[in-house]
């Protein structure tokens, strides 16, 4: 069995043929690697969503615990009352738990801004880590009219405050994918000297392409290998070229040691890596440990839409309403006769990628005006109701007589109709 199959979809497994594994040179993640949540930082940048209410946010933090997230990010305590007050009671949250879950915060290289997290560390005893953040690329050195020497001095300055409150440091150079080698290997190496233990690659643009996710892990990992430290590197990717997922998964390949991402990839602008599609093709391509249940995955997703007040498209991979959904005949007959068998890894694999069951959904098939017999009996059945060929011709006049997917409402007034 490949690597990309699940165990409880072994026949369908033998059935199919996997050129993802052909010429395959490695794994995803050829080490130990972490995801960080930033669903309650960057996805709250969005600024079409709206703030959720600590309760919602707690029940987010523990739908993150009941995935195995390792870090979750709870926002920047210091843009405010209502953030300072959220992040000390997702703390205070973590430590009543007891959970596993690791928490990290954010703000940016001033003292006013990592202060407020060594507050909450001291508050909770929550040992927090302090992501402090600052830009880099030339064009952001041009607008704000800094100069190397000043952001080296700024970053010391503000690692320095955390690292005597005892909290790690993860160091985020802003727009790092713009930025040249000379001024990144001058703050990395003032970062490593000061205490940071991680260094954060931030495609803070979305301007990365794979090449680019290889060539910046590269050559942090040389430059942290050449001062013979052990400071790990994160990624953490924006979404404006519709490259965050396979940036997140060429970054984990190149070596990183932790990827960022968001619910539904919900943050700035167009948004960033969508987590749960991180950890559907990890757990594919057998990169997580069985044991982890995903089947709260859409629970976590629809949870945290309420709560921001996001729509999820109805083609949206995994979670959307159309994804294992069909109207069409030809799919609607495979499946049908996939489920006859008695095996529903057949029918998850019949005309789809990803295995609904492992993720806690099922395929289901609709009436529309390309559907067929074979998804009129199968939807009668699954009604218990009786496919006979008076009633599957007369439901399937009507949906040929429209131009889409037919409500249950519109079927079952059929079948009252005919049945009187």
């Amino acid at each position: 069995m490949s690597r990309t199959q699940a165990p409880d979809a072994d026949r369908a497994a033998e059935l199919i043929f996997d050129w993802n594994e052909v010429s395959r040179q490695d794994t995803i993640a050829p080490r130990r690697f972490a995801l960080v949540d930033e669903t309650l930082r960057e996805g709250l940048q969005n600024p079409s969503v709206s703030d959720p209410s600590i309760d919602q946010k707690v029940d987010i933090l523990h739908l993150m615990e009941a995935l195995g997230l390792e870090w979750a990010s709870i926002g920047l305590p210091s843009s405010g009352p209502r953030a300072f007050d959220d992040a000390l009671r997702l703390c205070q949250e973590v430590e009543k738990s007891k959970m596993k879950i690791q928490v990290s915060a954010a703000g940016r290289t001033i003292p006013s801004d990592i202060t407020p997290i060594v507050e909450i560390s001291e508050r909770t005893g929550l040992r927090l880590e302090v992501c402090a953040f600052i830009g880099s690329s030339p064009i952001r050195q041009y607008v704000e009219q800094w100069d190397v020497d000043f952001i080296a001095k700024r970053s010391a300055e503000a690692i320095d405050i955390a690292v005597r409150a005892g909290l790690p440091v993860c160091y985020i150079t802003e727009d790092t994918t713009r930025s040249r080698p000379e001024v990144l290997s001058a703050l990395f190496r003032t970062a490593i000297d000061h205490g940071a233990s991680r260094l954060c690659l931030s495609d803070t643009a979305g301007h990365a392409t794979p090449d680019g996710v290889r060539s910046l892990v590269r050559f942090t990992r040389e430059l942290v290998a050449s001062v013979g430290s052990s400071t790990g590197i994160d990624w953490h990717g924006h979404n404006d070229r519709g490259l965050a997922l396979v940036n997140a998964l060429h970054a984990l390949a190149a070596g990183a040691d932790r990827v960022h991402g968001t619910a539904l990839g919900i943050g700035e602008r167009v948004g960033n890596a969508p987590i749960e599609l991180i950890l559907l093709n990890l757990r594919l391509q057998g990169e997580l440990a069985q044991g982890r249940d995903l089947r709260k995955l859409v629970e976590y997703c629809e949870t945290v839409a309420r709560a921001v007040g996001w729509t999820i498209p109805s083609n949206y991979p995994l979670v959307g309403r159309d994804a294992f959904r069909t109207a069409t005949g030809v799919h609607a007959a495979a499946i049908a006769k996939a489920l006859q068998k008695g095996d529903r890894s057949l029918a998850d694999g019949v005309y789809s990628g990803v295995p609904a069951g492992m993720f806690g959904r099922r395929q289901e098939i609709d009436i529309g005006f390309m559907s067929g017999t074979s998804n009129v009996a199968f939807w009668l059945r699954e009604r218990s109701i009786e496919p006979t060929e008076d009633l599957v011709a007369a439901i399937l006049r009507v949906a040929k007589a429209t131009t889409r997917t037919l409500s249950d409402d519109e079927v079952f007034a059929v079948v009252h109709r005919v049945r009187g």
